[in-house]
């Protein structure tokens, strides 16, 4: 069940600066049961006792204030022997989601340091930051809206694609990339869908949603949202990311795939799998507890150029070899890519017919 829907946070942490702003007031109006604190400063650090904690309690925690800068401009550069394709990140919700997925990189990245989802909600800036990057482009750039946060979890609070969507409509070139484990799509079906605007799902199999992503949508309402979307003409895309090899994965991944052809005809799949910092199955037992012995069980030894830690080169090669061919039995001309793959992989695979368009970009 998608858990983001019933989103009600405890403590409501309002920067005294947006106190008066009236998107500000709408936003704590939404939850009357929050504690209310107003803060002078947007730094607010945890004082339990484990940065785990922290991520745990950070999860009801909602933060309304603003930010300087919307946008940050990924170049792609991951290191020798990681691949990967420039686009600009486009975060107006920061520090996470209401989601409990195990290995999830931000809740490492974040940490104790920053114990909350906080919505910044300077929207002028972050249109006129968009603006200036999008106009006039000659080529095509994208605003990768889920590299940094779930694009729609929150969208019912935030409205925040009632805004984009229409906005992004104006440029020939320029494109919003939505990537989510929602089904809350409700503003997206109030809305005129565009050629710039592309919604994305991250899949996995009911197995690896059960037990590594507590709390999101499951596999059949990710699919079902996909559909209604796709029926209400907006490009959908699928990324089944992170791959886990949890037990009978095969048979598994493949009725994931049969599923997903039986409701939608994607334009892409991007296939990647899991990837995690050093430390970080150390934190997910801190935060997670039980529900983290299924991770802490991968057995993650490639340590590739961009830091992160990986199942073994044959491993990765065999699932999306799988993968591929399953694909493959229903549909043998969608476009398919790796994300976040080594060169030596794209190779291995270079007679699957792999395409350099990914998910991240238009």
């Amino acid at each position: 069940m998608d858990i983001a829907r019933k989103f009600r946070p405890d403590t409501i942490l309002l920067w005294e600066k947006v106190a008066d702003d009236p998107e500000a007031r709408r936003i704590v109006k939404l939850f009357p049961s929050a504690q209310i604190k107003i803060i002078n400063h947007q730094r607010y650090f945890s004082h339990t006792a484990t940065p785990g904690r922290a991520i745990v309690e950070g999860k009801q925690t909602l933060m309304i204030g603003q930010t300087s800068s919307f946008v940050g401009d990924f170049t792609g550069q991951l290191g020798d022997n990681v691949r990967c394709c420039p686009y600009y990140k486009l975060v107006p919700v920061s520090n996470g989601c209401p989601y409990y997925c195990s290995y999830c990189y931000l809740a490492y990245v974040y940490r104790k340091h920053h114990p909350f989802i906080k919505i910044n909600i300077n929207y002028d800036t972050m249109l006129r930051q968009i603006a200036k990057l999008a106009d006039g482009q000659m080529h095509k750039i994208s605003f990768n809206m889920g590299e940094m946060l779930d694009s729609i979890a929150l969208d019912h609070v935030t409205n925040l694609t009632s805004i984009l969507v229409p906005f992004f409509s104006r440029f020939r070139n320029a494109f919003l990339m939505l990537l989510t484990k929602s089904s809350s799509i409700d503003n997206l079906l109030s809305l005129k869908p565009n050629s710039q605007t592309v919604v994305s799902w991250s899949l996995n199999s009911d197995t690896a949603i059960k037990t590594f992503e507590p709390g999101t949508a499951s596999l059949d309402e990710r699919l079902d949202a996909a559909k209604r979307c796709q029926k209400h003409g907006y490009r959908i895309r699928f990324r089944i990311d992170p791959g886990i090899l949890h037990l009978n994965w095969r048979n598994a991944y493949a009725e994931m795939i049969q599923k997903m052809f039986a409701s939608t005809e994607p334009e892409n799949i991007t296939l990647g799998m899991l990837r995690l910092v050093p430390g970080h199955l150390r934190l997910a037992q801190q935060a997670y507890q039980k529900r983290a012995e299924n991770l802490c069980n991968q057995t993650l030894t490639s340590l590739a150029s961009d830091g992160k830690l990986r199942y073994p080169e044959d491993k990765r090669i065999e699932f999306y070899s799988h993968i591929i061919d399953a694909i493959h039995s229903f549909n043998k001309t969608v476009s398919i890519s790796l994300c976040r793959e080594t060169p030596r992989v794209w190779i291995a695979l270079k007679n699957h017919r792999l395409s350099q368009t990914c998910n991240c970009l238009g």
